[in-house]
């Protein structure tokens, strides 16, 4: 009897009165809402903010979560992937064992129990994950999928736009542990794949980008990018092939330039002379800005660094992190620069400087005669080469690519876009592992340490993503998959007894085929429920009204375009509980 009452429960718990429900929707935005996402979910009662960067997620939000939640664990478990819940509260010397407490910097919420035991807020789980793997021994225990849908924390600086940056949001993340790279390269595939399908499921267009792998650590990542004004990141793609990166890893075809044979250096004045335009016009035969040197100073992890570009580059701040090793950085401030340099800003260079590291772009590898400063305020050195005149450490792509310039696989031109970032997959190899001591043996009883991926999705991330690219003058517009109902019955003047008879029946039919239904029987006027029902986006909605009803027939209006059409009452129901169920898969 017991099993018969939990099974009903379930089985009505798809639909709904609108009359008994918590949908407070609103006719304005908040004033501080920039992203559409933002706006739409606010003003259509999905979520409400608690605090800068937190929101809770009321009835009609969590309905949208939980379905994005199951298209993510259907797909991973397609793969074999296998569900944990792992804490959230992870001891401090953990993290410091992977070297991750301070990589993380600010980003990582840090606190003491009553005891003064440090402990963090887990923002990632790595290494909980490979902990658990130190159960495995033998290659026979492998490959493994594992992964968990979990409450995650980061300290953002500058938590905004509604759900897309976020301190306290739901992560879906997975871990391939293997023998070998050939593993991971398998897992890692499926993976892909896995994306593909949840990001076509939830009614995204998301691309595949090349992407930096940060704090993350590992040999390669790839992030999943739905284009939007509301992103935060910028993408560079091909007109005329797939290429297509983050700005943090793209890079472009250059013209080669001709600098002449080899000159002396020498050391030329250039009073009041502070940027690079000023120094070009006033010295055009020696300091055109293709032929300067821009010297930037850098605090990467605390560390001093010097940045070196062409006159005409722009730096990619994330390219020279990942060059330095650091997670966090910064441009030094003028005080900084004179105490470490010796000069101020415009007048900075590596001639002569041997106790800061130099990373240096590689578009001035080869290059020579070029103009740099002297690290004396008003001076600077002509006839630079910078393999023969400065100790540069690392040589690697520096600078941030611009639309137009071409692209390195077929010489098309690039273009920049920005975009929400969906999702990230890494092959993070054995990093975690190594720092666990997480080995396995082989065939041969050779010890080797488990080759890891690491692969994550934002569900409330995901839920932004749909709508900012779901979305009219009048509100959301949610494929059937992720709405948080599959069908309104709005009913005009519910105190009619015969219209409000034809709703209810509707209703329990839609109900019992299984359509998750939100009835509208609200006292209000015609216009505000249309509204509503519009700001909201559920897929379909049937209009009941006594015109209808003395006729036989209901109103059908799609929310995608609006498009309108009247079906008989006694052929609704089995119309669009057939479209309903063709669309409910997402793809």
């Amino acid at each position: 009897m017991r099993l018969r009452s939990i099974r009903l429960l379930t089985t009505v718990s798809h639909s709904m009165r609108w009359s008994q429900a918590f949908i407070p929707t609103l006719r304005e935005a908040p004033a501080d809402a920039e992203a559409v996402s933002h706006k739409l979910l606010v003003r259509g009662g999905f979520i409400r903010q608690l605090a800068a960067g937190s929101y809770s997620l009321l009835p009609l939000g969590q309905r949208v979560r939980l379905k994005v939640g199951q298209i993510i664990r259907e797909e991973i478990d397609a793969i074999g992937g296998q569900e944990l819940m792992l804490p959230t509260l992870h001891p401090a010397e953990i993290w410091r064992k992977s070297n991750r407490y301070e990589l993380m910097g600010d980003n990582l919420f840090k606190l003491e129990d009553r005891r003064g035991g440090e402990l963090v807020l887990g923002m990632t789980e790595e290494e909980i994950f490979a902990m658990l793997a130190g159960e495995l021994s033998s290659y026979r225990d492998l490959p493994q999928i594992w992964y968990q849908m979990h409450i995650k924390f980061r300290d953002e600086s500058r938590p905004k736009s509604g759900l897309l940056r976020m301190r306290e949001f739901t992560m879906k993340d997975s871990y391939t542990l293997d023998i070998d790279r050939a593993g991971l390269d398998s897992g890692f595939d499926k993976h892909y794949g896995a994306y593909k399908r949840i990001f076509a499921r939830i009614g995204v267009d998301a691309v595949d980008v090349l992407a930096s792998s940060g704090a993350m650590g590992g040999s390669e990542s790839r992030e999943f990018v739905v284009r939007s004004r509301a992103g935060e990141d910028w993408i560079v793609t091909c007109a005329t092939c797939d290429y297509r990166a983050n700005v943090e890893k793209a890079t472009s075809a250059l013209d080669e330039i001709e600098d002449g044979g080899p000159a002396d250096l020498e050391r030329f004045p250039t009073p009041g002379l502070r940027t690079i335009a000023a120094l070009a016009e006033a010295h055009p035969d020696v300091a055109a800005p293709d032929r300067q040197i821009k010297t930037l100073v850098y605090f990467a992890d605390d560390e001093p660094v010097l940045a070196l570009l062409r006159g005409d580059h722009d730096l990619q701040e994330q390219k020279l992190m990942d060059a330095a090793g650091a997670v966090e950085g910064r441009p030094a401030q003028a005080d900084e620069i004179r105490e470490l340099m010796g000069a101020d800003p415009g007048s900075l260079g590596a001639v002569g400087v041997d106790e800061i590291r130099v990373i240096a772009d590689l578009a001035l590898m080869g290059r020579r005669n070029l103009t740099t400063g002297a690290n004396q305020d008003d001076w600077h050195f002509s006839g630079v080469d910078p393999e023969r005149d400065m100790t540069v450490g690392i040589w690697t792509d520096l600078r941030e690519v611009a639309s137009g310039e071409r692209c390195v696989e077929d010489g098309g031109s690039l273009e920049r876009w920005k975009g929400i970032e969906v999702g990230h997959i890494f092959k993070l190899g054995t990093n975690y592992s190594e720092a666990f001591g997480v080995y396995v043996q082989d065939e041969a009883g050779k010890s080797h340490p488990i080759v890891m991926g690491s692969y994550g999705i934002g569900l409330e991330r995901g839920m932004a993503a749909v709508v900012e690219a779901n979305n009219d003058e009048n509100g959301i517009v949610w494929p059937v998959s992720v709405a948080p109902y599959e069908l309104l019955i709005t009913v005009i003047r519910p105190d009619d007894e015969a219209t409000m008879a034809v709703a209810n029946r509707l209703y329990d039919d839609f109900d019992s085929a299984g359509v998750e239904t939100l009835l509208d029987d609200r006292d209000e006027r015609p216009g505000v429920k249309f509204a509503d029902a519009e700001l909201i986006g559920i897929p379909y909605r049937v209009t009941v009204g006594p015109k209808g009803v003395a006729s036989g027939s209901v109103e059908v209006t799609e929310r995608d375009g609006l498009v309108r059409s009247d079906l008989a009452v006694d052929m609704v129901v089995a119309s669009l509980a057939e479209r309903i169920s063709a669309a409910r898969f997402g793809i």
